[in-house]
């Protein structure tokens, strides 16, 4: 009896151990499952930590609002009145019977930029010329008769003047500065629509239009995609700093509005155009003496030259200033003080920044060789 209850003691402690041991091992499998998913889970929030998550911030996009409410306040709406001839035409009968037509003003709308805190506003020249009238209207709805001061249509710019006082200006920045791609900002009344600001692209520079008057132009546009529509003319090209850069003057179209590409004359060229009307009334104009052709590939397998970049000299005129600067015919000209010329829209915007008298670097390409020439324009 003893020893059969010794044999069932002794059977039951060892599946006792042998459950408990059993029980142990399924905990611990357990355990590190649950350890092994937990270190997956720590691992995948790891990771997804180590990926960069890139928060698009409000400065990482364009933000013109600076640069506009400042511009804004210093471009005018420009009202321009050509009264008309009332003198009558026609019999006695056509009178009488209203068959004469009473000929009636005519009326043109656009834009201004205030440059000077005393009244003086740069416009195009093809916005108040023949005007008999012209009216200024500020940013804050006041009017002014304004008077002409003086038109340059080879530039295509004017400068009329208001009676006022410590008015808003836009400051001149450096058209030079201006890269390919840079945003750029149009402002002004397109449409009678006041104080319009559009944005795009400066899309090329030193452009030129066909010139089929054959008279005198001084076009070396910037070309943007800024909508510009009729009424913008004269108005503010401004960066992204807020600087004047270009007045908008023309778009191209075959509808007569915007359909992708406007121009703008460089402020470079406005600046000094500006500054002679002031000084002295009207615009000094320096001449070099030449006919130039565009350097293209006809030219340049013709005259042997190993780029197609430049301006080449066609013809010198006899004791002209080009001339007695050592100018030759076959010359090309590439850089008028140091500043690159790559075309003749490129040549006249540099001359157009000089003044007879003043003496100029003028940089040309000769037989290979590289020769800078002093001028004196």
């Amino acid at each position: 009896m003893g020893k059969k209850l010794l044999y069932l003691l002794l059977i039951v402690a060892v599946s006792g151990l042998t459950g408990f041991f059993a029980a142990k091992k399924t905990l611990d499998r357990r355990i590190g499952e649950e350890d092994a998913a937990a270190a997956v889970i720590d691992s995948k929030a790891s990771a997804k930590k180590s990926v960069p998550q890139r928060r698009i911030e409000v400065t990482d996009v364009p933000n013109f609002s600076d640069a506009a409410e400042s511009a804004v306040q210093a471009v005018v709406y420009v009202k321009v009145t050509q009264r008309a001839n009332y003198q009558q035409s026609g019999s006695l009968l056509d009178l009488i019977f209203g068959f004469a037509q009473t000929p009636r003003d005519q009326v043109g709308l656009g834009s201004g930029v205030i440059i000077r805190p005393d009244g003086y506003i740069v416009t195009n020249n093809h916005v108040v010329a023949g005007a008999d009238e012209i009216e200024v209207t500020l940013e804050n709805n006041k009017v002014y008769p304004a008077k002409l001061v003086g038109t340059d249509p080879a530039t295509d710019i004017a400068l009329i003047k208001i009676n006022a006082e410590d008015l808003p200006v836009v400051p001149l920045g450096d058209s030079d500065d201006l890269r390919l791609g840079e945003w750029v900002l149009a402002i002004g009344s397109p449409y009678d629509l006041r104080s319009t600001i559009t944005a795009g692209i400066v899309s090329a520079k030193g452009r030129s239009m066909p010139n089929y008057d054959g008279q005198y132009r001084v076009e070396s546009f910037i070309q943007t995609d800024a909508a510009v529509n009729p009424g913008n003319s004269g108005g503010a090209l401004v960066n992204a700093a807020g600087e004047l850069v270009g007045i908008n003057t023309s778009i191209i179209s075959r509808t007569g509005s915007y359909t992708g590409y406007s121009f703008a004359v460089p402020v470079n060229i406005v600046s000094k155009v500006v500054d002679d009307f002031i000084e002295f009334g009207e615009v000094q104009r320096a001449m070099l003496g030449i006919s130039i052709i565009d350097v293209n590939a006809e030219v340049a397998a013709q005259a042997n030259l190993a780029e197609i970049d430049g301006v080449y000299v066609a013809n010198v005129q006899k004791d002209g200033p080009a001339e007695k600067g050592g100018i030759v015919q076959g010359d090309v000209i590439r850089e008028i003080n140091l500043n690159p010329v790559h075309n003749s829209a490129g040549l006249q915007e540099q001359l157009s920044r000089l003044r007879p008298g003043e003496k100029a670097v003028v940089t040309v390409l000769r037989d290979g060789h590289q020769h800078e020439l002093i001028v004196t324009l």
